[in-house]
């Protein structure tokens, strides 16, 4: 174990109405899919959650993550189930809250199920204790909360916000001479620049400039002016996540031909549903740096998801196949196929897919990913990271208004990752 239990929490769970047979009933954003197979094994329940139908205005919203899942489910239902076994798909709406977060994993608790897989929430320090009360496993979590890179209960997919601002540095430190960098005023905005750094150090360049930027506002006027002027024509980084959009806006009236300066950031702050939402070719991302954690999305290593949505999810467009959230959950449900059949013929329980991919169940996820395992050797064991075994990253470029690979293959951060402080 890389982490420490917390103690058994004491508030009752909320009280939780079963689905019913027909169809997914919902209590709280919460339902059931069921699904049909021909085989006799008892069958296996997960949950997946994620912002759905959150109120907030400045909420992060991913209806696509439990669409996948149900998708995922009625595919390997109607081919078989897991090796006989029919998969049922819980899904939960976080509402991008903590309270939300917090619910949605104690009803997992409550309705037992084996994992939470291919989910998306920010909010881990309020999920996290819940599920490891429970003794529930967490299965290739987006990479939104940092409590998915430490929690023993964690088995992460992709090596998070670390490996892509490791990897971002060493994509700009092959074409940029100086780079200002655009994060938020908090504590996980405090440890983007040394990460950052590590790569851009590697290539022989300075530092970045460090320029922080309130995560609520309408305008980044002084933040753009400030960015443009200190890159000195290089390069002019913005992790802001959904308001990234908005400091390139700001950052465009002062560079309205696009300038001497290249501009960058990293998936989940840029994608692809952003670059089409905002013209395309003719988005103000064109020709940006990007780097991501899966190939682009036009690579043929993405088929079968494709096939499976275009003939499962029903006219589903809830679902994007170019969404980073949406292909994270069809690669955690990829590692939660090969967990539920190394259980073999036991009753799958959370413990046994634990122990499962403790003891180093290997997935191979077509290439999507190097082979994940997670075994006490596969950790990458950095002190703020502890539970990263995945340390490759892509990097892109848009080009004609899609993301393209910039370089082919991946690139391998653990070493930035390893020297760069917490």
């Amino acid at each position: 174990m890389t982490g420490r239990r917390r103690p058994l929490l004491t508030r009752p769970f909320p009280g939780v109405i079963s689905a019913t047979a027909a169809g997914a009933v919902l209590l709280s954003g919460c339902g059931v899919l069921p699904g049909t197979t021909g085989g006799s094994r008892e069958p296996v329940t997960v949950m997946t959650w994620a912002p759905d139908r959150a109120e907030n205005i400045n909420a992060v919203k991913e209806a696509g993550v439990p669409a996948m899942a149900q998708t995922y489910a009625r595919w390997v239902n109607d081919t078989g189930g897991i090796d006989g076994r029919e998969l049922r798909v819980v899904v939960c709406d976080e509402g991008d809250t903590a309270i939300g977060a917090e619910r949605c994993a104690r009803e997992a608790v409550e309705k037992k199920v084996a994992a939470v897989v291919g989910s998306y929430s920010r909010h881990g320090q309020s999920f996290m204790p819940a599920l490891e009360a429970g003794g529930v496993p967490y299965i290739g979590g987006y990479g939104a909360s940092p409590e998915e890179f430490s929690s023993y209960l964690s088995y992460p997919v992709n090596g998070g916000q670390p490996a892509l601002l490791a990897g971002h540095g060493r994509q700009l430190g092959r074409s940029c001479e100086r780079v200002s960098l655009v994060r938020p005023d908090s504590i996980g905005g405090d440890g983007m620049p040394p990460l950052l750094n590590n790569g851009l150090l590697a290539a022989g360049l300075p530092a970045s400039t460090d320029i922080v930027a309130p995560l609520d506002a309408t305008s980044y006027d002084g933040q753009a002016t400030q960015a443009l002027r200190r890159s000195g024509g290089g390069c002019v980084t913005a992790v802001l996540g959904a308001r990234t959009e908005t400091f390139f806006d700001s950052f465009r009236r002062l560079e309205p031909d696009g300038g001497r300066v290249r501009i960058s950031s990293v998936l989940g702050s840029v994608s692809q549903p952003l670059i089409n939402r905002t013209g395309g070719r003719n988005s103000p991302f064109e020709g940006a740096y990007v780097t991501g954690w899966y190939p682009d999305a036009k690579s043929p290593r993405w088929k079968q998801m494709r096939d499976v949505v275009a003939e499962y999810a029903f006219g589903d467009n809830r679902i994007d196949p170019d969404d980073t959230a949406v292909q994270t959950t069809w690669i955690a449900y990829t590692a939660l196929r090969a967990a539920v059949r190394a259980v073999g013929d036991e009753d799958v329980t959370p413990g046994r897919i634990t122990a499962a991919l403790n003891r180093g169940v290997e997935v191979d996820t077509g290439g999507l990913t190097p082979t994940l395992r997670w075994r006490f050797g596969d950790l990458v064991g950095t002190s703020g990271y502890p539970r990263i075994v995945n340390t490759k990253v892509t990097f892109q470029v848009v080009r004609d208004g899609r993301l393209t690979a910039q370089r082919k293959g991946f690139v391998d951060v653990q070493e930035t990752l390893t020297d760069a402080p917490r």
